[in-house]
């Protein structure tokens, strides 16, 4: 007994009408990582050669529309895919007949975007392909078979998170995590963390801890180093200077980073920081970063890294540093007397807030 296997383009016809063909074939073509625009490049290749496949389901090369916008984007959200809300609009407008991709998990690995992009479709009468057939949404059978496919790319998206996850958390706790390194130190090749091998960047690495030892504020260890002309050494991170020393004036950021960051007790820790997604700035893949609490850090190993100073030395400079932050917030018990700023005006130098002495016979009368 012989049996018939279908074609996966075969009974498209019943699908495909006449007006559907009056409107556009839009090809979707997405990679979700512009390393992976470079490594797969035949992926890429084959979203591309979709366009021969719409004109032989019958429309003409003028009324096929590639839409590319999205190569080097994650399908894992729709805020930073303009091609994608490209997409949405068109077929919004009715002014799309088919969809096409390689592959659904090319379209929307979100639950949302891809039942957004279904209903759509559904509503203006598109109908959407991949390498294995044609799909009418406004079907019942085609409609739960493109639920699955949706349900399937947003589980995988999952998996290979947790997969890059397990990973990752996995290598921070042998410390081996390559993470971003302040001021002051420098990765070799093979991956070890030494001192910078600039005897001057060392230096005012250690000034400036100095300084706060002495000064007792972070303004007053900026206002020392501006006064004095000392700048910073920095390494660029990353294009074709990478690893080049710069030499910048100091920021008040960077010093507070400095006596703030654990590096330089040499302590290697992990999860000091995580994304909220509600700060979150659309088309800026990098905001919404938070400061996490100590207590909830997911890697703490003492010892790992060269250290500039003392396990003790950074505990009672974070412990100062909350001090002047809670000082600087308390905005001071109001008084009688003609002074409308005392005890909310502080010193610039030094921190310290502004008090009044009277005179006798002056002031309150």
């Amino acid at each position: 007994m012989s049996m018939t296997v279908a074609a996966p383009w075969a009974g498209v016809e019943g699908k495909v009408r006449p007006w559907h063909r009056d409107r556009l074939a839009v090809i979707y073509v997405r990679q979700s990582t512009p390393q992976q625009v470079l490594d797969h490049a035949e992926s890429t290749r084959l979203q591309y050669g979709l366009t021969q496949r719409a004109v032989d389901l019958g429309w003409s090369p003028s009324r096929v529309l590639v839409i590319a916008e999205d190569l080097g984007h994650s399908a894992s959200g729709l805020q930073d895919r303009p091609g994608f809300q490209r997409l949405v609009t068109e077929i919004g407008l009715d002014h799309v007949g088919l969809v096409l991709g390689s592959e659904m998990s090319r379209l929307a690995r979100s639950g949302r975007d891809w039942y957004q992009l279904v209903e759509l479709c559904a509503l203006s009468g598109a109908v959407l392909a991949d390498l294995d057939g044609v799909y009418d949404p406004a079907e019942y059978n085609d409609r739960m078979l493109l639920g699955l496919k949706g349900t399937i790319s947003e589980a995988e998206l999952h998996l290979i998170k947790q997969r890059m996850w397990n990973g990752r958390i996995g290598k921070a706790r042998r410390g081996e995590l390559a993470m971003p390194l302040p001021v002051g130190y420098l990765r070799l090749p093979d991956g070890e963390v030494v001192f910078d091998p600039d005897e001057q960047v060392q230096a005012v690495v250690r000034l400036v801890f100095d300084l706060f030892d002495e000064l007792a504020t972070v303004n007053a260890v900026l206002r020392f180093l501006v006064d004095h002309g000392i700048q910073m050494g920095i390494r660029v991170r990353a294009g074709p200077e990478r690893g080049r020393l710069v030499w910048r004036r100091p920021s008040r950021i960077v010093i507070q980073n400095m006596l703030r960051h654990p590096a330089y007790a040499g302590v290697y820790v992990y999860g000091r920081s995580r994304t909220d997604p509600r700060r979150r700035r659309p088309g800026r893949p990098f905001t919404g970063r938070v400061r996490t609490p100590r207590e909830d850090w997911l890697v703490y190993l003492p010892g790992v890294l060269p250290a500039y100073i003392s396990t003790e030395r950074h505990e009672r400079n974070l412990a100062r540093i909350e001090a002047n932050r809670a000082r600087s917030q308390s905005m001071g018990a109001l008084r009688d007397g003609p002074a409308l700023l005392a005890g909310l005006v502080f010193c610039g130098r030094c921190g310290t807030r502004m008090v009044v002495r009277y005179q006798r016979g002056e002031g309150k009368g």
